[in-house]
């Protein structure tokens, strides 16, 4: 079986590190499959699920990503996330009031910084319930 590198990285920390035989990112033009001795790509990444099948594993690792850049090379993958969470990591109710709570503080925003802010936090707890619908759709 084929594999290549992949990192996926936070603003706060390293979210996975490893091989992969198959990754799916979310990315401003859809999602990307990229397989072993993918062509050379760069894009920037959206909210939502990043999937990664991992070799001589039965489950996928799923991370909620809110944005970032995408670097994909022949024999690795590296993401650089602006928010990333691990789906075990997630909780519907908690995602639901986040979105909640961005959007209200997007709508009071004054400037500039606080509209870049909330806009942030949207993202962030939108690619949670992305990641949750996923499963949960899954599952079925």
């Amino acid at each position: 079986m084929s594999v290549m590198r992949v990192e996926v990285v936070s603003n706060e920390e390293s979210i996975y590190s490893g091989e992969a035989s198959f990754v799916v990112v979310p990315t401003v033009n859809g999602e990307l499959g990229i397989y072993p001795r993918h062509e050379p790509v760069m894009s920037l990444v959206r909210a939502g699920a990043l999937r990664l099948t991992v070799p001589n594993s039965t489950e996928e690792v799923l991370v909620a990503v809110s944005g970032g850049i995408l670097e994909v090379q022949p024999d690795s993958v590296m993401v650089l996330a602006d928010v990333a969470v691990r789906s075990a990591e997630m909780d519907q109710a908690r995602a639901e009031e986040a979105k909640r709570a961005a959007e209200n503080r997007l709508s009071q925003a004054k400037d500039g910084e606080s509209q870049a802010k909330a806009q942030a936090a949207l993202a962030a707890a939108i690619a949670e319930l992305k990641t949750l619908d996923y499963l949960r759709n899954r599952k079925k």
